[in-house]
C-alpha cells in the first residue's frame, strides 16, 4: 500500500537508510509518559479550577467537553499521526505531507521558543519557594520581616474585621512577599531596575537541570519522565488527601463545582474553554508531533490519543478537587467567602495556595511538597519544549548536525541563549515582560490561528480522505468518521467563530487589573503575536510566488505529498536494484549451465 514502511534489506538504498535511521523510544511507556509530562502542566493547577469556579461549576463542563471532542481530540490526533507518518518533526513533516502550509510549523517553532524562555521562568519562582519552604517560619506566614509595609497584617477569624477597620487597603503577609521579595516590582515596564541575583541563580539551576534532561535526546528524555511524571501524581494525591481532610473543604469543592446553568448563556464562558483546551494540550506549536515522530511506524496512535486526551482532563478535574478543598479551609480559617480567595495563573501558587498552606500544621512539608509538585510540573514541559526545538533544529540541520557533539553543543548554545533572554524578566519590572510575552506571544488568538490553518491543510489542501487512509496504513484501520467531519468543517468553522469573537471581545492588558501599559507595550505585544502567525499566510505566497508554471499547476504542486513522491522514488529505484540483481543472477545462471 502507499505510504506502508519500507522494510530494511540488502535491496535498500542509502536514501531509505538513513530516512529509517531515526531515533526512537526505547518503550511505549516512554513515549506515553513523554507526553503526560507534557501536557498535564501548571494550567492543569493553576487555570482549570478557577475557570471552572469562575463559569458556572460543574456547567463548565458542558463547554469544555464539547471543546474537547469538536477541536481537542481531532487536533491531538492530526499532530500525533503526522508526526508517526512522517518521522519528523514539525516543519519538516508539513514540508514532507503538504508544502504548501510549511509555514505552520514555522509559527509553532516561534511560540515554542517564547514559551521555552518565560516558562521556566515558573521554575525559577518555583525553586526559590522550595528553598524557602526549610525555614523555621515561613516568610510568607508572617508580617516580621523587612519587606513588609505597615498594611500587612496576618488576618484570622477573630481578628478578621478588627483588622480590616484598623488598616485601609490591608494586604496580606503572602503577598507582599510575593511583590517585594520575589518579584521586587517596579512602578512599571519603564522601569526595569536591577537584577534579583537570588532569582537569577534559581533560574541558572533550572537550566542545568533542562539541560541533563535532554542531553541525550530521546534517550535521556525517555528515562526521565518515569519519575519526574510519576511522582507529579503522588504529589498531588498526597495534596489531595490532605485537603480533604482539612476543616472547610467541603465547602470549597461547593463552590468548585456548583452549577449555574445561567452562565452557559455567555459567550466568554465558551471562549474560556476553548482556549483552556488548546493550552492544557499544547496543541498547534508541534510538540505532539515531534514526540510522536520517535513512534514506530505501526503504533496504534489513535488510541493513545483517547487515552491521553481522557487522563489530561481527568487530571485538571483532579487537581480542581485538590485547589478547592485547600481554598475552602483558607476561607473557613479567615472567615472569608471562597470568592475573596480563589485565583487564577501566579497568585494562586505563589500567592493564595501557599497562605493557605501556612495556616496547616507543618506547614514547610506541605509547602515542599507542593513547589516539588509545580517544579515538577514545570520541568516535564520545559525539557520536553527544549527537546522539540533541538528535534526541529537536527531535522533542518541534518547534514550538519549528524555528530552527538555537535548536538550537545548546539543545546548548550541554547540553553546559554535562552538563559540571557529570560534574565530581564528577573529585573524589578520584568513582570511586566513576563506578562506581555505569556499573553500576548503565546495566546490562544495564536493558537486558534494555527488550529485553522491545521485543519484546513488536512481536511481540504492535502484531503482528509487521504489523511485518513495514511492513518489506516499506520494502525489497520480508519478512525470514526466523526474525526473526518471535524478535520473539514467542525474544528475550523468552530475555530473561526472563537477566533472572531476573541478579536471582537478583546480586551487590553493590565497587570493586576490596574496597571495600564503605556501603548509601546501594547505594539510590543502585537507584534510579538504577528511573529508567529504571519508566517503562516507569508510562507503560502512566498512558495506560490517562486514555484514553476501556472498559478493552477503551482497551487497542486505544492500540495502533493513530498514524503510520498520520495517513497515512490525509493520503490523504483527498490525495483530497478532488484531487476538488475535478478539479471546478474540470471546472467551468472546461464554462464553455469554452459
Amino acid at each position: 500500500m502507499d505510504g506502508a514502511p519500507l522494510q530494511l534489506n540488502k535491496y535498500n538504498t542509502k536514501a531509505e537508510i538513513k530516512e529509517n535511521n531515526r531515533s526512537q523510544w526505547a518503550k511505549k511507556a516512554e513515549y506515553f509518559l513523554a507526553v503526560v509530562g507534557n501536557i498535564v502542566g501548571l494550567g492543569n493547577i493553576w487555570r482549570f479550577p478557577y475557570l471552572c469556579y469562575k463559569n458556572g461549576g460543574g456547567v463548565f463542563l458542558v463547554p469544555y467537553l464539547f471543546f474537547l471532542v469538536t477541536c481537542g481530540v481531532p487536533l491531538f490526533l492530526l499532530e500525533t499521526a503526522l508526526g508517526q507518518y512522517t518521522r519528523k518533526s514539525g516543519i519538516i513533516s508539513w514540508r514532507s505531507l503538504c508544502p504548501l502550509v510549511e509555514g505552520i510549523g514555522y509559527a509553532g517553532l516561534i511560540i515554542i521558543i517564547y514559551s521555552a524562555i518565560i516558562y521556566i521562568i515558573v521554575l525559577a519562582w518555583a525553586l526559590f519557594y522550595l528553598f524557602q519552604s526549610f525555614s523555621t517560619v515561613l516568610p510568607w506566614a508572617s508580617c516580621n520581616n523587612t519587606w513588609n509595609t505597615a498594611t500587612c497584617k496576618e488576618f484570622d477569624k477573630s481578628g478578621l474585621s478588627a483588622n480590616r477597620t484598623e488598616v485601609e487597603n490591608a494586604t496580606s503577609p503572602a503577598l507582599e512577599f510575593w511583590d517585594r521579595r520575589v518579584l521586587n516590582i517596579s512602578a512599571g515596564i519603564d522601569e526595569l531596575g536591577s537584577l534579583n541575583w537570588e532569582m537569577a541563580l534559581c533560574l541558572l539551576l533550572a537550566w542545568i537541570i533542562c539541560y541533563f534532561c535532554v542531553w541525550k535526546g530521546v534517550r535521556s528524555v525517555g528515562k526521565v519522565v518515569y519519575f519526574t511524571v510519576s511522582f507529579i501524581y503522588i504529589m498531588l494525591i498526597i495534596l489531595l488527601v490532605r485537603g480533604l481532610t482539612l476543616p472547610g473543604a467541603k465547602d470549597g469543592i461547593i463552590y468548585y463545582l456548583y452549577p449555574e446553568p445561567s452562565r452557559l448563556a455567555d459567550p466568554q464562558v465558551w471562549m474560556d474553554a476553548g482556549t483552556q483546551i488548546f493550552f492544557s494540550y499544547t496543541l498547534c506549536i508541534g510538540c505532539q508531533t515531534t514526540l510522536s515522530s520517535y513512534n514506530k511506524y505501526t503504533n496504534d496512535c489513535y488510541k493513545d490519543c483517547i487515552y491521553l486526551c481522557l487522563l489530561n482532563s481527568g487530571t485538571s478535574i483532579l487537581a480542581g478537587f485538590a485547589v478547592f478543598s485547600t481554598l475552602g479551609f483558607m476561607a473557613y480559617e479567615q472567615g472569608l467567602p471562597i470568592d475573596e480567595v480563589a485565583e487564577s495563573g501566579p497568585g494562586l501558587i505563589f500567592i493564595v495556595y501557599p497562605y493557605a498552606i501556612s495556616m496547616m500544621p507543618l506547614p514547610q512539608l506541605w509547602t515542599f511538597c507542593l513547589f516539588l509538585m509545580v517544579f515538577l510540573l514545570g520541568l516535564d514541559t520545559q525539557f520536553m519544549t527544549v527537546e522539540i526545538i533541538m528535534a526541529t533544529t537536527t531535522d533542518l540541520f541534518a547534514h550538519l548536525l549528524q555528530k552527538e557533539r555537535r548536538l550537545q553543543a548546539l543545546l548548550l548554545l541554547i540553553c546559554i541563549f535562552s538563559y540571557l533572554l529570560g534574565l530581564p524578566m528577573l529585573t524589578e519590572g520584568g513582570i511586566y515582560i513576563f506578562q506581555i510575552i505569556d499573553y500576548y506571544g503565546c495566546s490562544g488568538t495564536c493558537f486558534l490561528f494555527i488550529a485553522i490553518f491545521q485543519s484546513i491543510g488536512i481536511g481540504w489542501i492535502y484531503g482528509a480522505d487521504r489523511f485518513f487512509d495514511n492513518i489506516e496504513d499506520m494502525i489497520g484501520y480508519h478512525p470514526g468518521y466523526f474525526i473526518k467531519c471535524c478535520w473539514s468543517f467542525f474544528t475550523p468553522v468552530i475555530c473561526i467563530c472563537t477566533f472572531i469573537f476573541s478579536l471582537v471581545d478583546y480586551t487590553p492588558l493590565k497587570y493586576n487589573n490596574t496597571y495600564v501599559y503605556p501603548t509601546w507595550g501594547y505594539v510590543l505585544g502585537w507584534l510579538f503575536c504577528l511573529s508567529s502567525i504571519i508566517f503562516m499566510p507569508l510562507w503560502m505566497l512566498f512558495r506560490l510566488f517562486w514555484a514553476k508554471g501556472t498559478l493552477c499547476e503551482r497551487f497542486h504542486s505544492l500540495c502533493e505529498s513530498r514524503l510520498q513522491q520520495s517513497k515512490n522514488k525509493i520503490r523504483v529505484k527498490m525495483d530497478g536494484d532488484r531487476t538488475a540483481h535478478k539479471s546478474r543472477e540470471n546472467k551468472i545462471t546461464n554462464v553455469t549451465n554452459r
